[in-house]
């Protein structure tokens, strides 16, 4: 009697082989964690930072929308912006005309300069600029108040390559993503452009802010295409540092 294995079919072969590989690659994936897995979920990644220590993203935003959502229950509440627009608006007008009347003593602008403000709300920044003679100046908010403010995330800008001579802000800690909030602005600075940014390394931003910053060093690194000018002492409602970078030519 013949007790040899029967010889497997030649079709079955190719689909048990397809199998097994099959059963390899699923084990494999089993066990890691892939980039695109890692991005595609609804945790939002961390940066890889060397200096990440002094940049530090807050929990709680699960996916871009939670956090957008967050920002605009701010931007949209009546009453804050009912004071944005007639108790606060006088007073940050002239605070503000005082800070960029300051950059044009030092070179950093002029009435010539296109500017763009950055997280402008209802637009006290850019109705400064205008009024100490930078007329050609806008904001961009997640939600706009238009003649001063259009409508822009500032995480992907709604303007082309190269567009301003000046960028303001004074909301790098509502940043979920500062890598891209830094990448656009270099993006759409002109070279030897000049971006001002004023943030709090003293004390911890209101509740509503996406990131802890902790030192100038995150930014240093995070300005790719810039180099640092300045970095100087200011009272801008609540920040206190003002730090300047000039877009390599």
């Amino acid at each position: 009697m013949d007790t040899s294995i029967p010889k497997l079919p030649l079709l079955l072969k190719p689909f048990l082989l397809s199998l097994f590989l099959s059963l390899i690659v699923l084990a494999f994936l089993a066990t890691t964690t892939p980039l695109h897995r890692m991005t595609s979920s609804k945790t939002i990644p961390p940066h890889n930072s060397t200096t990440n220590k002094d940049l530090r993203i807050r929990p709680g935003y699960t996916n871009y929308s939670l956090y957008v959502q967050r920002q605009l229950n701010k931007t949209l509440n009546p009453k804050l912006r009912q004071i944005w627009k007639t108790r606060d608006w006088d007073r940050k007008v002239r605070v503000f005309s005082e800070f960029f009347e300051s950059l044009k003593r030092r070179g950093l602008l002029s009435n010539t300069s296109r500017a763009l403000s950055i997280g402008a709300r209802v637009g006290q920044e850019v109705a400064a600029l205008r009024r100490i003679g930078v007329a050609d100046s806008i904001g961009i908010d997640l939600v706009p108040s238009p003649p001063l403010v259009v409508k822009g995330d500032f995480h992907a800008q709604p303007f082309e390559n190269a567009t301003f001579d000046l960028e303001f802000s004074n909301v790098f800690d509502h940043a979920l993503y500062p890598w891209k909030f830094v990448g656009e602005i270099e993006r759409t600075l002109r070279p030897g452009g000049v971006c001002v940014l004023h943030v709090s390394l003293s004390r911890r931003a209101d509740k509503y802010s996406a990131n802890d910053l902790y030192s100038v060093g995150p930014l240093i690194e995070l300005f790719k295409e810039s180099k640092l000018v300045e970095v100087k002492k200011v009272d801008g409602f609540g920040l206190d540092t003002e730090v300047v970078f000039r877009k390599r030519k």
